[in-house]
């Protein structure tokens, strides 16, 4: 799919292009959504750039996403996407600034692009240009890190009061579903760490190639203050690892702990029946000389003496304060 924002006014008209059809001139981004070899084509023919393809967008090297050829600044960062789903997952984005106009080339969907078109389709500068359209796009994408590392800090804190809180009846909380949610949220974490670095690294390319683009003060200025919040959202997903870590260490010694209890309940339950089964086995034996064979209370003895075999060594648990 191709999409050109049109600037008509003071809103930004989304002109779907079919293929074969004409670009329009005026156009300040154009969007490629999934795009097809002719559609490549035409953006190529209008633009005069090369659209790198989707092999070129998933190398990781630094010289092959930050770089500047025939005029024109290619920057691919890394994007979020599904964070709200159970399949969050990331993807590359390919930003090209030629001229004043932008080109995207993306295969999936992340929700900053929505916002952004909404938004620029209501209300846009008079005289917008394809570096408004990037700045606001970068920082819908800076902003959507931020709301997903606020509800996963949320989460966590929910996840942290699951692991040492019992329910109303005081039973144990189910630890396999805890231990999916931290997975979950530690894996989620990474992939939002994995996006800021891509873009730290594409704002310090802008800023480095600001002069030569002769952006204006004002918007150098949101550049940098784009990268100070890239910087504190970076140290926050870090502080976010270390706790996720903490509870994952935490609920395994929960666990290791009841295993503990339960296995100490077996131990004290075998030791405090290993006397009463002495004495049963004692008079289990078919001697023709025992005393008790011929008392009257003989067997009331024995159960009581069993009993009493039972009882001691409990109260000697209590007592040293094992149980």
């Amino acid at each position: 799919m191709l999409i050109a924002h049109v600037p008509r006014g003071s809103v930004l008209d989304r002109v779907t292009v079919a293929p074969g059809g004409e670009l329009p001139d005026s156009a300040v981004w154009f969007d490629l959504i999934t795009p097809s070899i002719p559609e490549d084509r035409m953006v190529e023919r209008v633009t005069g750039i090369a659209v790198p393809t989707r092999e070129e967008m998933q190398e990781i090297e630094i010289t092959s996403r930050l770089y500047v050829e025939n005029g024109a600044r290619y920057m691919t960062a890394t994007l979020m996407c599904g964070a709200d789903t159970e399949n969050p997952r990331t993807t590359a984005v390919t930003f090209i600034l030629s001229g004043h106009r932008l080109v995207t080339v993306r295969y999936d969907e992340p929700r900053p692009f929505g916002i952004v078109g909404n938004r620029l389709a209501r209300n846009c500068p008079a005289a917008i240009t394809g570096e408004h359209v990037l700045m606001d796009l970068l920082d819908a994408v800076i902003d959507r890190a931020a709301d997903i590392l606020e509800k996963i800090g949320a989460d966590i804190d929910q996840t942290s009061k699951d692991i040492f809180n019992t329910d109303a009846a005081g039973s144990a909380r189910p630890y396999m579903d805890i231990l999916k949610a931290i997975s979950r949220k530690g894996d989620l974490t990474s992939k939002v760490r994995e996006s800021l670095v891509s873009i730290g690294r594409l704002l310090l390319y802008l800023a480095n190639e600001s002069d030569a683009m002769r952006w204006a003060k004002e918007m150098r200025g949101q550049l940098k203050g784009m990268q100070r919040d890239v910087q504190s959202l970076s140290d926050h997903a870090t502080y976010l690892s270390n706790k996720i870590t903490f509870l994952l260490d935490a609920m395994l010694g929960v666990v290791s702990l009841q295993q503990n209890n339960i296995i100490k309940i077996f131990s004290v339950v075998a030791v405090v029946l290993m006397p009463p089964t002495l004495v049963a086995s004692l008079y289990g034996m078919n001697f023709r000389h025992m005393p008790e064979l011929n008392w009257t209370y003989g067997y009331p003895f024995a159960i009581g003496l069993m009993l009493v075999a039972a009882v001691l060594p409990y109260l000697f648990f209590k007592w040293m304060r094992w149980l």
